[in-house]
């Protein structure tokens, strides 16, 4: 059992609703887009200002600098999804929701000042420096391929390698990189270190076209020569990094289900008045059972989906890491979502695949969010994998007991 949402959490959840229908969605149409399709630093900052005048920048994080419990944080996450410029106007965006998250479950007091306090503020943004290109051989959804490497010289760390699809790098303030160490010490073992941005030690070799482009800076191919970063930047202990990793990864894979929730929420009520208004064959739309049988099992995913997020969120705030459950969740939710964005554009028809809603951009985004944070097939190869390792252990624990 976990604590019942707070009273708090739910106002709050209610002011970012009101906050991204009244303010945010006219911003849809604005034209400040990078030829990547992507909206400009201007233009989150000028959300940004907004947002805090409303009480609304990053509302998942109290004033003392605690987060709100995974549940609370589905109610408000949801809500700035309504939008795909609420969660980058609330503060509520990946990366930079994810890293904010770790930063202050491991970072030192020090480091959370200099490098969690500008992100919280909403004053720049961040990248998180994991994902290796293939044709070097890298690290993808196997981390322990990770060729990128760290080695101690004094009192700095030393980092080469190069990182691929790294979202938001060009533009950020703060990385966070992870490299093997090549230290005797840690030998093996991932670091992970905190690094003010830009540095030309980082060069950006590309930022390619990709599908999605809700993100700021898209996403990065970087190649990193002799970073130096003091040793103190490290962020927790050498060699513990995989585990740090988990810590950002279970929740933050819970969190693009909910903000990606709310956007196919804002899509269903797109293509439902459409659906309502639009007349064919003497009847409007949605009386058509093709299409209202779209909407209703639109509105059936939907309520799946609010409810494997509630069950994640339990078992992360029940103190569990996560890990299986995130992975259930990430698979479950992004195939629905998949679905349900589908489901709009077929519904609109023509319209649904024009920018002159927000339906084609969620279908693209979703499409993508089935890729990133582990594509569906390695969560599965994962979950599968435990479902062996626990027969294992019945079988052997059955014949234990027929020994006795």
């Amino acid at each position: 059992m976990t604590a019942p949402i707070s009273a708090q959490a739910m106002a709050m959840a209610d002011r970012v609703e009101s906050f991204v229908r009244e303010i945010v969605v006219p911003y849809e149409q604005d034209p400040r887009r990078d030829h990547h399709g992507a909206p400009t630093d201007d233009l989150v900052m000028e959300l940004r200002g907004k947002a805090r005048a409303a009480g609304v920048l990053t509302p998942h994080i109290r004033d003392d600098g605690s987060h709100l419990t995974q549940r609370e944080t589905a109610e408000v996450l949801i809500r700035s999804g309504l939008s795909p410029l609420g969660p980058l106007a609330c503060n509520t965006m990946a990366p930079d929701e994810g890293n904010m998250y770790l930063i202050g479950h491991v970072g030192s007091p020090a480091l959370k000042d200099r490098f969690l306090t500008p992100l919280v503020e909403g004053r720049g943004r961040s990248a998180f420096f994991m994902t290796e290109p293939a044709d070097w051989g890298g690290a993808g959804s196997d981390p322990s391929m990770m060729k990128t490497t760290c080695r101690r010289d004094g009192d700095h760390w030393v980092i080469d390698g190069r990182k691929t699809f790294i979202t938001g790098a060009k533009g950020a303030m703060v990385g966070i990189v992870m490299a093997a160490s090549v230290d005797e010490a840690s030998k093996g073992g991932a670091c992970m270190f905190l690094v003010d941005l830009p540095d030309p030690a980082i060069v950006i070799d590309e930022v390619p076209n990709t599908i999605d482009t809700s993100m700021p800076g898209g996403h990065s191919t970087v190649t990193i020569r002799e970073l130096r970063v003091p040793a103190a930047h490290m962020l927790g202990e050498p060699g513990e990094g995989f585990k740090y990793a988990q810590v950002r990864l279970s929740p933050a894979r819970l969190s693009h289900c909910m903000r990606w929730l709310g956007s196919c929420m804002r899509a269903h009520e797109i293509a439902v008045d459409y659906a309502c208004r639009r007349e064919a064959f003497g009847k409007t739309l949605i009386d058509h059972e093709g299409v209202g049988f779209m909407l209703a099992e639109n509105r059936i995913l939907i309520q799946q989906c609010r409810l494997m997020i509630d069950w994640c969120a339990g078992v992360l705030d029940g103190g569990s890491l996560g890990t299986v459950e995130s992975s259930m969740a990430k698979v479950s939710v992004s195939e629905a979502l998949m679905k349900i964005a589908d489901n709009c554009v077929q519904v609109m028809g023509g319209i649904g695949v024009t920018d002159r809603t927000i339906v084609e951009q969620v279908f693209r985004e979703i499409r993508a969010f089935r890729i990133y944070d582990g594509p569906t097939e390695v969560h599965k190869w994962s979950l599968a994998k435990k479902i062996k390792r626990e027969w294992k252990q019945a079988r052997e624990a059955a014949r234990a007991e027929q020994a006795a």
